[in-house]
């Protein structure tokens, strides 16, 4: 795992958008899994303002998607990956990939999109975001560390927290369909984003803490190639913070 600490959330947006440029010009990154809310939107921006043809031979596999929301509604994450990604990055819609929260079989349709990353050849980078709680994707606490995409109960915390984006806190749908952290482990590389105090002790169990399920994004622990880029205030509670700006400064022999 490395830790990667600057100044701002501008800063944060601006590394991680050129680590994904590098990687797609390098040919290394064809699947990118996106993630929704708040703290990957500035790195989307930086991408917009570099879009090419490279970028938008991209194919695009999104983490979560809300049970019962039509994929026109404005806050579905189908609605939103079209808004934030696909427009502003010039995709092919027919190359992003949404679970299908509204499906009449849920659990043919989480197999289903199991095997749209496995034909596409797996996911290359996955940005991610984290939960107050802990969560990624919308893996909960207690979440099975060797989950695959699945039907999960969202908690109430969560709930609130989204609440921002609804008209009402009671229009929050209660389920979701999320990618699970065995398949977020699979990916081969992840980038993991995070910006403000509201993160910094989600962010300081999911590095410093033990690795369990009651603190999902610690499983990043386990993957060979995380990065978490965090601004000064999610990163402040974390012991090793000198360590961690130390590596920065001097790089890996």
């Amino acid at each position: 795992m490395h830790v990667v600490i600057l100044e701002t959330p501008a800063d944060v947006g601006d590394y991680a958008a050129r680590e994904i440029l590098r990687g797609v010009d390098a040919g290394q990154i064809r699947n990118l899994g996106v993630a929704t809310g708040s703290s990957p939107l500035s790195l989307y921006k930086v991408l917009e303002r570099h879009r090419s043809s490279r970028l938008a031979a991209l194919h695009a596999f999104a983490l979560d998607e809300y049970v019962g929301l039509a994929p026109e509604h404005p806050e579905s994450y189908h609605a939103v990956i079209h808004r934030e990604v696909t427009q502003r990055l010039g995709l092919d819609p027919e190359n992003v990939h949404v679970p299908d929260g509204s499906a009449t079989d849920l659990a043919a349709a989480c197999a289903a999109f199991e095997a749209a990353i496995r034909a596409a050849g797996g996911i290359d980078l996955q940005i991610l975001g984290i939960g107050r709680n802990g969560h990624i994707g919308f893996n909960e606490p207690t979440s099975s560390l060797a989950s695959r995409t699945r039907v999960k109960t969202l908690m109430s915390a969560t709930r609130r927290d989204n609440a921002r984006f609804f008209s009402d806190a009671s229009c929050v749908p209660t389920h979701c369909v999320t990618q699970g952290l065995g398949t977020i482990l699979e990916a081969r590389r992840v980038i993991l984003v995070a910006q403000g105090a509201a993160k910094a002790a989600a962010v300081a169990s999911a590095v410093e803490g033990p690795l369990a399920g009651i603190c999902p994004a610690s499983v990043l622990q386990l993957h060979p190639d995380a990065v978490f880029v965090l601004d000064r205030e999610a990163a402040r509670d974390l012991t090793l913070q000198e360590y961690y700006r130390n590596v920065q400064e001097h790089g890996s022999p």
